[in-house]
């Protein structure tokens, strides 16, 4: 009986040892995919333009501004803008310091690479920016999506543009089946705070929890934008990823409505 015990408990031992072994592998491996565009940014783009005025494989390398702009693989026009810095992501607390680059708005200033690579106007309407949560993403370098807006997503959004104000308030209809806040703002108030620091400061709670949030910008037809955003809820399904609002293959640029730029 005693022999049987000591087989039984080293066999427990092994499978314990195993098993650290394949944890410590997979979240070595996790970590490893995670961090593969601070490595483009850091190891390729950003010393290539340093070095050789070469941002490849990066489209551009602003270092005055501290940002990238890297084409995506996915879809035909989307674009990612990264910091040349390592943020992980909108959880950081680097980005509620008015030192740091207001990420958002030079995002959406350089919007124009969507029809540049398309070789043809793209209307504003057309265009959405948006950064996933941590539950939502499965990069740890802080990027904004620059890619187009789903269809059905402008239609609900022109259906209600003039339900919202300026001031953080709850949108009227769900967006991609979830609850969204939502306010409006000019062109020059993006420019002239970042959206990170408006949204902390101005809703209840966010600042100390930022990570579990996922903003988006998308333009109203009056010229003005319309900030997102979503808060995270695991339990009903929402990992807080605001890139559900985009469609990377960007249909709506077929779209009657949306054939003028």
């Amino acid at each position: 009986m005693v022999r049987h015990r000591k087989k039984y408990l080293g066999l427990f031992l092994v499978v314990l040892v195993v098993a650290g072994a394949a944890g410590g592998w997979y979240w070595h491996e996790r970590e490893w995919k995670a961090g593969a565009l601070w490595r483009i940014v850091s190891e390729k783009c950003v010393p290539g333009e340093q070095k050789n005025h070469n941002p490849a494989p990066c489209k551009e390398v602003n270092l005055q501004q501290g940002y990238v702009l890297l084409k995506d693989l996915n879809g035909p026009l989307q674009f990612l803008l990264m910091p040349v810095e390592r943020i992980t992501g909108i959880e950081s607390p680097e980005l509620l310091s008015p030192t740091t680059p207001n990420f958002f708005w030079d995002a959406w200033h350089e919007r124009g690479v969507m029809a540049e690579k398309r070789g043809a106007p793209i209307p504003d309407t057309a265009i959405s920016l948006a950064i996933n949560s941590p539950t939502g993403r499965t990069q740890n370098q802080l990027h904004i999506h620059i890619s187009c807006l789903r269809n059905d997503i402008r239609q609900t959004i022109d259906k209600f543009q003039y339900a919202v104000g300026a001031q953080w308030q709850p949108f009227p209809d769900n967006l991609a089946g979830e609850e969204w806040l939502a306010r409006t703002l000019t062109p020059e108030e993006l420019q002239n705070q970042s959206l990170f620091i408006n949204f902390a400061q101005q809703v209840g709670g966010a600042a100390k929890q930022m990570g579990h949030f996922s903003l988006a910008l998308v333009a109203l037809k009056s010229g003005k934008l319309l900030a997102l955003a979503t808060e995270r809820d695991l339990l009903h399904g929402n990992p807080a990823s605001a890139e559900v609002l985009q469609d990377h293959t960007c249909a709506i640029l077929t779209a009657p409505e949306t054939q003028k730029p």
